[in-house]
């Protein structure tokens, strides 16, 4: 006989979609923080919750009424420690996540033809140790970045980048914003990371770069006025020692499309041949910068 509790459980379509869509969300959700701060925060209030429950069972009050006070102000603070995680979940909901539309081909040819004078600009100025910052806009906006420098509106070009970044130039400091093919300001100001861990390691143009990434979807080239290094950041990210033009292309085409949502156009299809190329350190780099997650 069927014990009565189990007879009044009553499983629908809308109870398997409900349990479909937490579990959706809570694996986007771990998706977005694993890899950030987030994740050790979230360790130390389990702890703080095992203690409690501890402290419960061995009847210590003292010690839970402490625990529960503290667990109290921790809730009232994760919005703020939370804040870039937030930010970054609630922009990807904004652009329709997965559902974003596909890049169009006429946007996939500005792209590349974008993404190899800026290759090419990055070579050449690493060849001069001539330090650069340069964000490359994604899906979000950076309109408030570019108010703080000088609004260009140019169609970019390797001359216009390397006279922006030359020495005598006085826009050469802060960073340059392209958006497309268009650099629509140069001379602005991006926000430093305050990952304690890189402040201490990398110069002011790659903390700029990292904090950038750490707020919105944009990838950021930078080279080292010092070494002459090309790096690229995104999502708070930095891939280093890309001085080859054609891994520096591959990365960075990887990681604009990721940005975009977009995915590379399919070739038509030619007869596989089995070859070694040695670009497969771009690609791991590239794929690695593109899909963080993996």
């Amino acid at each position: 006989m069927m014990p009565l509790w189990l007879t009044s459980i009553q499983f629908g379509w809308a109870d398997v979609f409900d349990i479909l869509a937490t579990a959706t969300l809570t694996y986007y959700l771990l998706l977005l923080i694993r890899g950030t701060r987030a994740v050790p925060i979230l360790f130390g209030i389990l702890v703080l919750i095992t203690l409690l429950g501890l402290a419960n069972f061995f009847h210590l009050l003292v010690l839970a009424t402490v625990l529960q006070y503290v667990l109290l102000g921790t809730a009232v603070t994760l919005p703020i420690v939370f804040q870039p995680e937030l930010r970054r979940l609630l922009e990807q909901l904004g652009r329709g996540g997965m559902l974003a539309r596909r890049e169009a081909a006429a946007e996939a040819v500005t792209l590349e033809e974008s993404v190899a004078i800026l290759a090419r600009a990055a070579v050449a100025l690493s060849r001069s140790r001539t330090g650069a910052l340069i964000a490359i806009e994604g899906a979000t906006g950076l309109r408030e970045y570019l108010e703080s420098g000088t609004r260009m509106d140019a169609r970019l070009s390797f001359e216009l980048l390397l006279t922006i970044f030359s020495t005598r130039s006085a826009l050469h400091d802060g960073a340059a914003i392209v958006r497309g093919n268009i650099l629509e300001a140069a001379g602005c100001f991006l926000p430093l990371s305050d990952n304690v861990g890189t402040s201490s390691q990398l110069g002011t143009r790659h903390r700029a770069a990292i904090g950038l990434t750490e707020q919105t979807d944009a990838v950021v080239l930078v080279i080292s006025e010092q070494t002459g290094t090309i790096s690229v950041a995104r999502l708070g990210k930095l891939s280093r020692e890309l001085d080859d033009e054609l891994r520096l292309r591959s990365v960075l085409l990887a990681c604009c499309r990721a940005a975009r949502g977009g995915r590379p156009p399919r070739p038509a299809r030619k007869p596989r041949v089995r070859r070694l190329r040695p670009g497969k350190a771009a690609a791991s780099a590239s794929e690695e910068l593109a899909n963080p997650s993996a």
